[in-house]
Order: C-alpha cells, then structure tokens, then sequence
C-alpha cells in the first residue's frame, strides 16, 4: 500500500488549515492525500415516552454533517489542487484511537492545533497531545491563520538537532522536507558550557568556552556532511547556540514555512513525554511544526 499523507479532520478551522497546508504539501511530494473524520455516536441518555418517536441516527443532522464534512473537504481541496490525489475516510471511533491508526499507514500525520488568543504559538489540543505522545510516526501540527505558506518567500525549514545520539529519521525529514521545497535548510544545535571554575568571565573560562564551542560546531559538522552529500542542491546553515534550543527555534520559526524537531519514544503506560525544546516550540513556533517520534 503506498504511503499517503493523512489529516485529522474535525471541521474546526484548525483542522481545516491542517488540510489545506498537507494539500499542498502532497503536491510538493508527489504524494496522494488521505482525509480521515473520526465520529462515533453517543447512546441516548434517556428512554423514549409511550407514543413518542425517537429519532434514529441515520435521521440526526450530526449523521448529514459526518457525511457531508469529508466530501466537500475535498471537492474544495481538488478544486484548489487539480491533480492532487484525494480519498477521504470516515471512522467510526474514537478520535485518538482512529488518528494513530491512519497514522500507521501514512508518511505524517497532519493535525489542526488551537492558536493562543492574541499570541502566536500553538495551545496543543487534548486528542493532538494524546496523538503525538503515543504515535510512531511523524506527526506535524498546523495551526488556523498561522504561517503556512509553502510558496512564499519565507520558505527556509529549521531543524532542532541534538547530538547525543542524533537521530537519522529526524535529519532525513528535514533535509527532505527543504529538498522539496528547494529551500534553505536551518540548523540549530543548543549547548552550555561548563560553569566558570575560577570566577566569572576568567582567562581560562573564555578559552575552555571558545575551544567547547569550536568542538561542538565541529560534531555539528561531521554529523550533517554525510546529509549534505545526499542532498547536494539543500543549501544548509548551521548554528551551535548557547542555551536551551527552544527558545532560538522559536526565533527562527518567523522565517520558516517548517520547523522540525525529534521526539524521543518512551515505551511507558502514562505521561505525555515529550521534551522541553519540543514543548517550548510546539506553544510558540510561528511556523507548522513537525514532531519526529525516534527510539
């Protein structure tokens, strides 16, 4: 069965902007697109009165709308796309069960996220958290009027690299990801050095911090040049930062159609387990950010 991109689709404006940025993702990618509407009906709380008819499902405005959702979803997203691809799906569960089984058939799972009142950021959703944490694909999340332009200038992708054990599905997905967009590729790497050993600003502390500096900006290096060779045409900078990455992957999302970040799986029954750079860039990147699940 060949790969798809998949959306959630709820008709939230978020899951809507979702659909709309995955659309043209998969005509970058050559890939088809895969709508899924997760609804599952809830047992009448009362018992009918003698004489009085009770509604059956199929006769509820909620069934006309599940029905419709999907299918005019895509007519819309065809109309926009000629050539794109589209089937839809509708499911009958629960919508965290159905979205990580999409998830296993899909490249990414694409999911609407709720903007901050005022702020730019994410306010990541209950079944989107749930769907992130327990999945082991990529999920990317999309947020309403957020910065999803993949045509625009500011087209760059970032990519949040550790390099403890870098990851290579993250590195793949980034490089990826700028290779179909023929966009620069932005690496950002955080580090802290170790504390002053005699006293604040001394000689030997700024010559230890420049030559750690010089080491990591190094190991930097050598983990992308296999990358670069592998996609000559992404043009890659790189960037050994100071601090937590968090907050420097934030700055760079305002210049970036796509920020990429990895997840590392924890195979444990409770808990959200996801990181504090992933954390601080899921509530505040302006830009659609991927999540790269990796052991």
């Amino acid at each position: 069965m060949p790969r798809n991109i998949t959306v959630g689709l709820d008709g939230s404006p978020e899951s809507l902007a979702a659909a709309d940025w995955a659309a043209r993702e998969a005509l970058l990618r050559d890939a088809p697109l895969r709508l899924v509407h997760a609804w599952q009906w809830r047992p009448y709380l009362y018992a009918p009165l003698a004489g009085v008819s009770v509604p059956s499902p199929l006769s509820d405005p909620r069934h006309d709308w599940v029905e419709r959702l999907p299918r005019e979803t895509a007519a819309r997203l065809a109309e926009c796309h000629p050539g794109l691809s589209i089937s839809t799906d509708r499911v009958a569960e629960q919508p965290v069960t159905a979205l990580l089984a999409a998830a296993e058939d899909a490249d990414f799972l694409v999911l609407g996220s709720r903007g901050l009142s005022g702020v730019t950021g994410f306010l990541v959703g209950s079944v989107a958290l749930s769907v992130l944490a327990r999945t082991e694909r990529p999920v990317v999340l999309v947020r309403a009027g957020g910065h999803v332009a993949n045509g625009h200038p500011k087209n760059d992708v970032v990519l949040g690299l550790g390099l403890e054990n870098p990851d290579d599905s993250v590195i793949a997905f980034a490089f990826r990801a700028a290779s179909c967009r023929v966009a620069n590729l932005n690496v950002v790497h955080g580090w802290n050095p170790p504390p002053p050993a005699y006293g604040y600003g001394s000689a030997f502390d700024l010559e230890l911090s420049a030559e750690l500096g010089a080491q990591v900006r190094r190991k930097l290096a050598d983990v992308l040049q296999p990358w670069r060779e592998k996609f000559p045409g992404v043009e890659v900078s790189e960037q050994a930062v100071i601090g937590s990455a968090g907050s420097h992957l934030v700055e760079a999302s305002r210049d970036a159609a796509l920020v990429v970040v990895g997840r590392r799986n924890h195979h444990t029954p409770v808990g959200t387990h996801i990181g504090p750079v992933t954390q601080a860039v899921l509530h505040h990147a302006a830009a659609p950010v991927a999540v790269i699940p990796h052991d």
